[in-house]
């Protein structure tokens, strides 16, 4: 059996964010742990994540430090190689 690879992700969020929800509740169905970091409360999180990707709206999530903006399934499927 093939040991299963462990992806680094992060999700910038707000916790009036319907999409962030969504992203969140996504990665929890699929058993995928991630960092959730709110930027309304972390200010220097919400500047690193515009630094990092130019973006100031969430959800913004990194996986292995590859960028996607918004809640777009088919890109964290494909980066976390989620078979539907």
């Amino acid at each position: 059996m093939q040991p299963v690879t462990q992806h680094k992700v992060i999700v910038f969020s707000t916790p009036t964010c319907s999409f962030c929800t969504a992203a969140k509740r996504y990665f929890k169905e699929k058993n995928i742990r991630f960092t959730d970091v709110d930027v309304s409360h972390d200010p220097a999180a919400a500047h690193d994540m515009q630094r990092k990707t130019g973006q100031m709206g969430v959800p913004v999530i990194l996986i292995n430090n590859k960028p996607i903006v918004g809640f777009d399934k088919l890109k964290i499927n494909q980066l976390l190689n989620i078979k539907e």
